[in-house]
């Protein structure tokens, strides 16, 4: 059941608003008018400028605490699987893990001692575990208020898959001098 309906419009044009749903949606509908369409057209661009910066404003945890998290979360589907699909996955699980052990390699970290914590600190359920390089040592890093924007993870993720699929789709490999 709704709220308020309401039927207006003019010019030739009808809008029917629907207002005061009872429904869990996490989306909703913008609709744009303008007296030209040049105002409409700059309407619309403000909108994605605004809707581009909601985006870059949803922030995870950091200090490498994500790709280990999901690092372990594919090692363990790879697990369910069999065959050249968990030989991939369980790759792309190893290759996350690359992320926090540089992490700690800058810091001047032994990382391979903390990328094997951080590891077992999320196998036992601290999903915010994570490098906290300035008290070097891991820390839950949300409480220590180190986040990422989350747009950043996913391009990294996104190009760095693009790539090796870019890679494995070469057939010749030419040497050249």
């Amino acid at each position: 059941s709704s709220g308020i309906n309401a039927e207006y419009g003019g010019g030739g044009n009808k809008v029917v608003s629907i207002t005061g749903c009872q429904t869990n949606a996490k989306t909703c509908s913008i609709l744009v008018q303008g007296s030209n369409k040049l105002l409409a057209e700059e309407a619309e661009r403000s909108i994605h400028d605004a809707l581009c910066v909601i985006r870059c404003l949803v922030k995870i945890a950091g200090g490498g605490a994500p790709e280990v998290e999901l690092s372990i979360k594919l090692a363990q589907y790879a697990a369910t699987l069999s065959g050249v699909e968990s030989h991939c996955i369980k790759a792309f699980a190893d290759a996350l893990e690359i992320i926090p052990f540089t992490l700690a390699e800058n810091a001047g970290l032994p990382p391979i001692n903390i990328v094997t914590e951080l590891r077992n600190r999320h196998a036992e359920g601290e999903a915010m575990a994570g490098i906290n390089v300035k008290k070097c040592c891991i820390t839950n890093i949300t409480e220590e208020n180190v986040l990422q924007p989350l747009l950043v993870s996913i391009s990294a993720i996104t190009l760095a898959s693009e790539t090796v699929r870019s890679i494995l789709k070469i057939d010749d490999i030419v040497n050249t001098r």
